[in-house]
């Protein structure tokens, strides 16, 4: 698996039909570059995600054969600094 960030949308006027509905989204992979990948979750920009490739990746879609490389597979929980309270 690959871990990255999304940063932006791609957006097509047209597909091959064989595509399955969902988006396609720029992200940032952790250690440098970046790759386009589909996104059957509904990911956002600045989430941070994981990415499967390959057969892996077109074989996610039972009944057809889909033109897919880059599949996100995963939406990662980050944490968040949790606020400190103040003891009065």
């Amino acid at each position: 698996m690959i871990r990255g960030r999304v940063i932006g949308k791609i957006w097509s006027s047209r597909r091959v039909d064989a595509m399955p509905s969902g988006a396609l989204l720029n992200v940032e992979l952790d250690g440098g570059g970046n790759l386009i990948a589909f996104d059957p979750l509904g990911c956002n920009t600045g989430e941070a995600v994981l990415i499967t490739q390959g057969s892996v990746a077109a074989g996610y879609f039972t009944g057809r054969t889909a033109p897919i490389d880059a599949l996100i597979i995963g939406s990662i929980d980050e944490e968040t600094p949790s606020k400190t309270r103040k003891k009065s």
